[in-house]
């Protein structure tokens, strides 16, 4: 039962790197939406925050077709990166990626988010009473004693986007060696004949990762709370 065929480890392997490359580039961006969202008030920031948590709540086929028309061959933005230069995003592991990326976002920016408006603010006023610019405020104070919850988001992030389906499939397609991911390769194996075998190896596989990686984020959470607690 354990013998992994190339093929599922080509979906093993595949749905790791697209869930850390989609980690690794929302992971800035994450950073900046929550604190945007902790430090700032202002006009359609309820408008922002509903966004940001949307694709929690709308079915997953919705969000991927939403980004086949945005981010298609023809789309608006898609017909753009792939005439002026050379992106194409439509079924590629690069837009499965993407998928990951917008899908995992939310579970992401929350931790951060919280950790960010955990942090003791007269910190951050003492060093800019020192001469410290708003950016190196955030690069030496607010950000440090956010790390455990930024690290927690990447890790709630990784874990979404490895078990994501139902946009990647809508969005790039199931193709072997390009888009099939674990999920995608289990669904191909339980529409095959003699197929349960595989697929439960990889949905233990599944399991594994999913575990582990929340556990890890369960240890960042303490580590994030105890620091706030002074222990």
């Amino acid at each position: 039962m354990f013998d992994i065929t190339p093929e599922e480890w080509t979906a093993i392997l595949l749905s790791i790197r697209v869930a850390v490359i989609a980690t690794l580039i929302s992971t800035p961006l994450g950073i900046a939406v929550a604190w945007l969202l902790a430090r700032r008030d202002f006009w359609g920031k309820a408008f922002v925050d509903a966004f940001i948590y949307l694709p929690l709540v709308l079915p997953p086929v919705v969000t991927g077709y939403l980004l086949l028309v945005m981010f298609g061959k023809r789309g608006v933005l898609g017909s753009f990166l792939a005439e002026h230069f050379g992106i194409v995003f439509a079924f590629r592991w690069t837009g499965a990626a993407l998928a990951c990326g917008v899908m995992s976002f939310p579970l992401l920016v929350r931790p951060i988010r919280l950790s960010i408006e955990a942090v003791d603010r007269r910190l951050e006023q003492a060093a800019s009473t020192l001469g410290a610019s708003p950016l190196k405020v955030f690069i030496t104070v607010t950000l440090p004693l956010a790390l455990p919850g930024v690290l927690a988001g990447m890790v709630l992030g990784f874990a979404k986007a490895i078990g994501e389906f139902g946009a990647t499939i809508t969005f790039v397609s199931n193709i072997p060696g390009e888009t099939q991911t674990i999920s995608s390769a289990i669904y191909s194996l339980l529409q095959t004949p003699d197929g349960d075998a595989a697929a439960s190896r990889l949905v233990l596989i599944s399991i594994g990762i999913a575990v582990v990686a929340l556990i890890a984020s369960e240890w960042f959470a303490r580590r994030a709370t105890k620091r706030l607690h002074g222990n």
